[in-house]
């Protein structure tokens, strides 16, 4: 019989999963993700539309792993378990320096750039969640739920608050708006994120998402935009498993 070697005597019995990355616009360089943070009803209607109370209900945190992330391009196989997938169009913020505890007049100073993004949901699953309160990781945090276009370096410079976000699905209009209708927009974001935890380069956030947001099918073409950034496409393919959803 052959001897075991000791646990940390020799190299793992397999290779370590390569470190998620996104295109940085104009360069070969590619930007390491290492968390990715998503705000919760940050536009006034989509709020509304969610069943919540803008006016008194401030934005909230959740996750998703920072290998849910996909490139411009990318098919994006149809997630199991659900029979209601939803699209949600977002500005990215990408972080590129260090703070916790950031004064909202300073968080700027932490952006290395910007890129759009779209929060795929499990929509049925979110639901059934909330219902009994459980978490959302199983809506929200699923392979592939984070397709992100290249980002556009902009450090310690704002997103134009009149920039349009706007997402098409198969050529329909389906999300509209424009970046001065977020609720707490992106210093005071950061600012608050970071009373929970220390943000550092590498650190990805999602800041909300416009009304409209809808179910999707096995072959629709997602186009996302924001003015000012490169545009997002991508396509949701059949199940990986080839069977349907359940």
């Amino acid at each position: 019989m052959a001897q075991q070697k000791p646990p940390g005597s020799g190299a793992l019995p397999f290779e370590p999963v390569p470190c998620a990355t996104l295109a940085v616009a104009g360069t070969e360089q590619r930007f390491p993700v290492r968390r990715i943070y998503c705000v919760g009803q940050n536009y006034r209607a989509h709020a509304l539309e969610m069943g919540a109370n803008p006016d008194r209900e401030p934005p909230f945190f959740f996750m998703k792993p920072a290998d849910a992330v996909r490139d411009d391009g990318a098919i994006i196989a149809y997630p199991p378990a659900t029979h209601d997938l939803h699209h949600e169009v977002e500005l990215v913020v990408a972080v590129g320096r260090a703070g916790a505890g950031i004064a909202a007049g300073t968080a700027l100073a932490h952006v290395f750039g910007y890129a759009v993004g779209l929060d795929l949901t499990r929509r049925d699953l979110q639901a059934a969640a909330r219902r009994i309160g459980r978490p959302w990781e199983t809506s929200k945090a699923f392979d592939a739920s984070a397709p992100i276009g290249a980002l556009l370096p902009a450090v310690g410079r704002a997103m134009p608050a009149e920039s349009a976000i706007r997402l098409h699905v198969q050529g329909e209009l389906r999300q509209e708006a424009t970046l001065a209708q977020l609720i707490w927009p992106v210093p005071e974001i950061l600012a608050q994120l970071s009373t929970l935890f220390e943000l550092m380069p590498g650190d990805l956030v999602f800041t909300g998402t416009p009304a409209g947001v809808g179910p999707l099918s096995v072959g629709d073409r997602l186009e996302a935009q924001i003015d000012g950034l490169p545009p997002l496409s991508v396509r949701i393919g059949p199940p990986a498993s080839g069977t349907p959803a359940t």
